[in-house]
């Protein structure tokens, strides 16, 4: 019963780490229009989620963890808007790096390893309630 413990807290530990970077992800697509008020002022600037694996001695098991959120440095676009009052001597706009494509596609990869997780936890429990039943 150790192992299927052992099991549970890992894949709680990944369901942790994937909810993380669906927020992550959900603030980038709902900022991916947010521009700069200001003349020469930055748009929305996309975050990217990091993952590390942490060695829980207690159960001497490694669990996925969020390193870090951070921003991501790729270039911003680009539009032409003379009236908007970000537009600079030109008349453009910088716009956020956020791609709506690849967030969608990070998003569905983020809801699969979790639903992935999720199901090593409700396997776990049923394995772990056969064998309470078999003990009795």
């Amino acid at each position: 019963m150790d192992d299927l413990s052992k099991t549970s807290s890992i894949a709680s530990a990944g369901m942790k780490a994937q909810a993380k970077r669906l927020r992550v992800i959900s603030e980038n697509l709902a900022n991916q229009n947010t521009l700069s008020n200001q003349p020469g002022g930055d748009p929305y600037r996309r975050k990217l989620v990091h993952f590390k694996d942490v060695m829980d001695r207690e159960m001497d098991a490694v669990k996925p963890v969020v390193k870090r959120a951070e921003y991501d440095m790729s270039a911003f676009g680009r539009k032409y808007d003379p009236a908007h009052p970000a537009a600079d001597e030109q008349g453009y706009v910088l716009t956020p790096n956020v791609n709506p494509l690849v967030e969608l596609m990070d998003m569905r990869e983020a809801q699969r390893s979790y639903e992935a997780n999720m199901n090593v936890l409700q396997v776990s429990k049923q394995m772990l309630s056969r064998t309470r039943d078999l003990l009795r």
